[in-house]
């Protein structure tokens, strides 16, 4: 008789909890599709603040604002954390044109990728070696590249379904692609734009010399899917075609600069901390809506609709808004740093770095134990369309937080038209849909809201209660 009763009592607080949960969740959805902030915040970030690349004005206006719409929250806690970070500047707009004989040009666009150096003042102006990677230069030859031009033409792998992946694939070209050439004495490198989709938008992102010498290093730019295609195409017909292109970028000292932090304190269990968060540095081509200024809105926002749902939080919930991902992750490496000074237990991160676009669900850095923790939520969320629950990367401002201990996480959005405008010009406000980024605040805010309530243990039910 006792196992009988005791088997009805979980039954039933089985479905009361349940009930709870999805009545909350739906307090959380509804708030955030009828009152939400983050596209408020998000557009005055994107069209009064602007572009917010590491060390400038922009990205100092931007902790600023941010604070103060923290401060205007009510939350337990709200604070800078100073981190250094670089300052790279890119000068006077780049120009580049294809010359087929003296005198006889066509323009093409490009973009100066972020931590290269300058060309000369009168630019730089040579034939041309293309490669699909930086890896078949060996091959080639120093004799073959020496004075040249490097023109790296390898495209995103269109049949991936997941772009990210795409991404991968090829990001390596644009980030090493100079320092490879610059060991073969070729004087510049022009890297297709990671992007998909044919059009005139150069691509930025950050690039790096290693620890090549100062004086070793050469100048690398993006340039257009549209341009890469005509450039390769001409080159196929004459090999003795030219290149001419010009930048004034440079790389001055490092600036102090802030994390932006706010929090509410645990009720329950304060020492246990549960992160939110993505970044508040852009690239300066466009105003970072989606990169990333979505995940930062979303993440500020999580907050909020925690204290409008009357969710009182069991464990703390903290909102960072990292500086400086784009070109250094010197705030994730700041946060991390700090955290395990202070000793502090972070048992969850989530971060929103894929853009503001549909919400599909969720990857996991964790346990297989955990991850089936997750997908038992799975009914919970299917009234949203909420359905993807992997194990897979999470986010790069979180990833120093790694360790035995805690759970990473990624939200992620559909990703088909991410990269038309990742660290582009058109990355703006009014390729922001205002729905889509409301259902990946809720999607955020209601997970968040789950891992507050039952922790990161392993539970063997629907509703998250221990059997």
């Amino acid at each position: 008789m006792k196992r009988i009763i005791l088997l009805f009592s979980i039954a039933v607080t089985f479905q009361i909890s349940a009930q709870t949960d999805a009545e909350n969740l739906k307090k959380i959805y509804d708030n955030s599709l009828t009152n939400g902030m983050s596209y408020q915040w998000l557009d005055h970030l994107s069209n009064e603040i602007g572009g917010r690349l590491s060390g400038s004005l922009n990205a100092e206006r931007a902790v600023a604002y941010t604070k103060e719409e923290f401060e205007k929250l009510g939350l337990d806690k709200v604070w800078l954390q100073p981190v250094m970070v670089p300052r790279w500047v890119r000068g006077t707009p780049e120009f580049a044109y294809i010359e087929t004989s003296p005198g006889k040009t066509t323009s093409v666009n490009i973009c100066a990728l972020g931590g290269s150096v300058s060309t000369p003042s009168g630019g730089v102006k040579a034939n041309l070696i293309e490669v699909a990677t930086y890896k078949d230069l060996e091959a080639i030859g120093e004799a073959k590249i020496k004075g040249k031009i490097v023109f790296i033409n390898r495209p995103m792998q269109a049949n991936l379904i997941n772009t990210f992946d795409a991404y991968g694939g090829c990001s390596s070209e644009r980030y090493s692609g100079a320092r490879e050439a610059a060991k073969y004495g070729a004087v510049g490198v022009i890297v297709r734009s990671l992007n998909l989709r044919l059009d005139d938008f150069p691509h930025t992102g950050s690039m790096s010399y290693g620890d090549l010498p100062n004086s070793q290093r050469i100048p690398s730019a993006a340039i257009s899917t549209n341009d890469a295609e005509l450039l390769s195409g001409m080159l196929a017909l004459d090999k003795n075609i030219k290149l001419y292109f010009s930048q004034s970028c440079k790389q001055l000292e490092d600036v102090q600069s802030y994390n932006v932090i706010g929090e509410i304190t645990g009720s329950e269990f304060p020492d246990e901390i549960i992160v939110v968060g993505g970044h508040l540095d852009s690239w300066d081509l466009g105003d970072g809506s989606h990169d990333d200024g979505a995940g930062v809105v979303q993440s500020m926002d999580v907050l909020r609709l925690l204290k409008e749902s009357g969710i009182r939080p069991k464990r703390t919930i903290r909102a960072v808004l990292f500086m400086n991902e784009e070109n250094g992750l010197r705030g994730g490496r700041k946060y991390a740093e700090v955290a395990k000074q202070q000793g502090e237990n972070h048992i969850f991160a989530l971060e929103s770095d894929s853009g503001g676009f549909t919400p599909r669900g969720f990857s996991f850095q964790s346990s297989e134990a955990f991850l089936t923790k997750v997908q038992s939520w799975r009914s919970l969320f299917k009234p949203y369309l909420i359905h993807y629950f992997e194990e897979g990367y999470s986010g790069a401002d979180i990833g120093p937080l790694k360790n035995d201990n805690i759970v990473l996480a990624g939200l992620r959005p559909d990703s088909q038209r991410y990269f038309d405008h990742h660290h582009a010009a058109n990355d703006t406000f009014e390729h922001v849909n205002k729905r889509e980024l409301e259902l990946g605040t809720a999607s955020m805010t209601a997970l968040i809201y789950l891992i507050d309530k039952y922790g990161t243990d392993t539970i063997t039910n629907d509703s998250g209660i221990k059997d």
